[in-house]
């Protein structure tokens, strides 16, 4: 861990959530899917942001944009749509971190929208020790790195312009010290292409 961060909370923290997959083995776009009980992974993925700390959502969407949108209506999020989604994760990201850009966020916290048990206490967690625009921070459940990714502004030119097909940030991240904050006592970060979704 680096020494403590200056400035904690200076700039408005910003989600970012990433929904644009087609979600092929489930079969339709994971923006569309719902949990058992009705509810839009789309929904409940802004609400975690929200609730953890983030002041503004940005909803990354490509596959069933049009008919993701009137999910979003009333929740405060934002909308912004990869058209080339299907390049992979990458495309996704790089959408984001440009719409984010625009605002005065010291840094992003990302995170996917099939990641049911991840909830507004992973995301608290991984803000709490501070953020500045340097920082590199990421949840991690039993040592294993995982979603929620704490991006700060330093980096987002970068990322933009190096992320390529379906691995995020993830080799950026590599090559640099990235904290890891354990979560696994609070959730298991699996998303559900991994887990039994019948």
């Amino acid at each position: 861990m680096h020494g403590p961060m200056q400035g904690s909370m200076q700039g408005s923290m910003h989600g970012l959530l990433l929904a644009a997959g087609a979600g092929r083995r489930m079969g339709m776009p994971k923006a569309l899917v719902t949990d058992p009980d009705g509810t839009p992974w789309l929904l409940r993925a802004v609400r975690v942001l929200q609730d953890g700390g983030c002041a503004q959502v940005d909803v990354v969407l490509g596959a069933g944009a049009e008919e993701a949108l009137p999910l979003l209506e009333g929740t405060g999020a934002t909308a912004v749509v990869a058209a080339d989604w299907d390049e992979g994760m990458s495309a996704s990201l790089r959408a984001g971190l440009t719409a984010a850009l625009g605002t005065d966020a010291d840094a992003v916290v990302v995170t996917l929208v099939d990641l049911p048990d991840v909830t507004a206490a992973v995301v608290r967690r991984v803000l709490e020790p501070g953020v500045t625009g340097a920082t590199l921070r990421r949840a991690a459940y039993d040592g294993v790195p995982g979603h929620p990714v704490v991006i700060g502004r330093d980096h987002w030119d970068a990322i933009v312009g190096t992320a390529a097909g379906d691995r995020g940030a993830r080799d950026y991240l590599a090559t640099r010290p990235v904290d890891l904050v354990e979560c696994g006592d609070l959730a298991s970060g699996a998303d559900v292409d991994s887990r039994d979704s019948r």
